[in-house]
């Protein structure tokens, strides 16, 4: 597997990381934020799934590595090796739904940064996307399906400071921080 992942990020990501500049649409969209961190010491992001539109070629994925790098590279020496990602579907709607950008980056998230996702808490989930994930559910090893939770709307709150503490929340949800582009981090 390290083989294949090594083959894969000389082809895809020849410099070793992607940069800004080459990421420029799917960063003017403000889509993910750096937060701080977990109960167990996993970085956190956010992403807004409203804010992702379709785009033409790689530039999503190279946007994704390019996310996944940077949260990576915030995981703890002395931690477990994961991450946690809120994905937040407020206004989420039909302009969104990118099932080929979507099964893309879990492909990219399941063959070349496995086991890294510790949890992805999605929450403000329309029905439209409910329909989206029955198309894309059987797409994703059951491994990666157990790790993602769909948070019920009156517990939001709740439920996110089971994860994390107030002190590490974003603001937007109840907590103490304020959220931090991705490309700022």
């Amino acid at each position: 597997m390290f083989l294949k992942y090594l083959k894969w990020k000389q082809a895809f990501v020849p410099k070793g990381y992607v940069s800004a500049s080459e990421i420029g649409n799917e960063i003017a969209q403000n889509k993910m934020f750096m937060q701080g961190t977990d109960k167990k010491g996993q970085p956190i992001a956010v992403v807004f799934g409203a804010r992702h539109f379709t785009c033409k070629g790689d530039e999503f994925k190279r946007f994704l590595v390019f996310s996944l790098d940077k949260l990576c590279s915030r995981i703890p020496d002395d931690g477990p090796e994961k991450f946690t990602i809120i994905g937040d579907l407020k206004g989420y709607g039909y302009r969104n739904s990118d099932v080929r950008g979507y099964l893309a980056a879990l492909s990219i998230l399941q063959d070349y940064y496995p086991e890294r996702l510790g949890k992805v808490l999605v929450i403000n989930a329309p029905n439209i996307f409910m329909t989206l994930w029955k198309i894309i559910c059987p797409f994703i090893d059951k491994n990666t399906r157990n790790k993602i939770v769909f948070v019920d709307n009156k517990r939001t709150k709740a439920t996110l400071l089971e994860e994390i503490d107030e002190c590490q929340l974003p603001e937007i949800y109840g907590g103490k921080l304020q959220l931090v582009p991705i490309q700022d981090c």
